[in-house]
């Protein structure tokens, strides 16, 4: 079944802000991640389930789904969250992965 992969305002100004921050340090970069992170959002309407359940989903009666994007220091959490009802998942917030940075 395909469904429909939606940014949510916040995720449409999360990305922009990384992207900024990005194109200040290395704009060569920051151009490929958002390419990169375009496709891997397309990519998801075909199979989201691949995206594995949060661990604090046991906390919510939503199914709430993440993907990680990006390269060591610079590596995102993606959150998915499915409208079941309009089978649609919503990207609602993209935020750094805080183990990447712990290891680096």
């Amino acid at each position: 079944m395909e469904f429909q992969v939606r940014l949510t305002r916040s995720s449409e100004q999360q990305i922009e802000s990384i992207y900024l921050w990005l194109k200040k340090r290395n704009p060569e970069y920051a151009d490929q991640w958002f390419r990169g992170l375009m496709n891997l959002i397309a990519t998801l309407q075909d199979k989201p389930r691949r995206c594995s359940l949060i661990k604090e989903n046991h906390s919510t009666s939503e199914e709430i789904r993440q993907v990680l994007y990006g390269k060591s220091r610079n590596k995102y959490r993606v959150f998915l969250r499915l409208e079941k009802t309009l089978y649609t998942f919503f990207i609602y917030f993209i935020a750094p992965n805080l183990q990447s940075l712990l290891i680096s």
